[in-house]
């Protein structure tokens, strides 16, 4: 199937907001089956620097539970980490019955940030490209759901978007030097991921590309592609009454004056 143009138009933020919150209203009717069912999900989010991952995944757990939907966002391997099977730190987080994670990047580093930045050998990343579709296999005999997304950006698209992070105080802290270094880097890592997907990307657990230089059009069009692919079907909700409120037996709350509360900032705004 051809790609769509990246430019397909404007979308009003009052017609993306109103499918935002279906498609999220689909998302919860997702968890309900999948506690029900003792079912697991995997969500993998790969791709550029600034591509919207992140963004995505804070719409998706929006408004799901964090007791079974979890957002798994590894830091730099410690040194006992990097001598254990590569696999194995990303083990732990892989859901239990009832459970979603979302990999905010995932064992997919070893083909792309560390191939390219030679933080790992030559023969590591053979072993990696070898044993990543059985592991996956694997995941997926077992019963797991797994998907795997792509987000693609332009690189006109990635650098604008370096700079509002440079130049706004609140985000700064999602840029660091790797990422401004990827832009001397893009072509190496653009052969890093096609070599990646030759082998990785195989009928039990396909890659899909979301093209995101419309941050607003990549998440529609990643979560509806999500729930499209899961055979999900509404669980009804368990009926709840809520109860009267018992009459007072006595009870007398303390002096508001043996208890610190926290100062009243609100009374300050105008």
């Amino acid at each position: 199937m051809a790609a769509p143009p990246r430019d397909a138009g404007s979308l009003s933020t009052t017609a993306y907001e109103a499918e935002l919150l279906r498609l999220q209203a689909e998302l919860v009717k997702v968890q309900e089956w999948v506690k029900a069912e003792g079912l697991r999900i995997v969500v993998i989010f790969e791709g550029r620097d600034a591509a919207g991952k992140g963004g995505t995944i804070q719409r998706i757990a929006e408004y799901l539970s964090p007791r079974n939907v979890r957002i798994a966002a590894l830091p730099r391997p410690t040194e006992r980490e990097q001598s254990q099977w590569y696999f194995q730190r990303y083990i732990e987080h892989l859901p239990a019955a009832g459970e979603i994670t979302l990999f905010d990047r995932s064992w997919y580093n070893r083909a792309g940030v560390e191939r390219v930045m030679g933080y790992c050998t030559p023969d590591d990343y053979r072993r990696f490209l070898h044993q990543c579709p059985i592991f996956e296999r694997l995941l997926v005999e077992d019963g797991i759901l797994l998907r795997k997304y792509w987000f693609s950006v332009s690189d006109a698209e990635q650098q604008r978007r370096f700079r509002s992070r440079l130049s706004d105080p609140m985000r700064q802290w999602k840029l660091s030097p790797m990422d401004l270094e990827s832009i001397t880097r893009w072509e190496d890592y653009s052969r890093a991921k096609d070599e990646m997907m030759v082998h990785t990307d195989i009928p039990e657990a396909p890659w899909y590309v979301v093209e995101s230089d419309s941050k607003k059009r990549a998440r529609l069009n990643m979560i509806a592609h999500l729930l499209s692919t899961i055979p999900y079907v509404e669980v009804p909700p368990p009926t709840l009454v809520l109860p009267d409120r018992p009459a007072p037996r006595g009870y007398e709350r303390p002096p508001r004056e043996q208890t610190t509360y926290v100062p009243d900032h609100s009374s300050t705004l105008g």
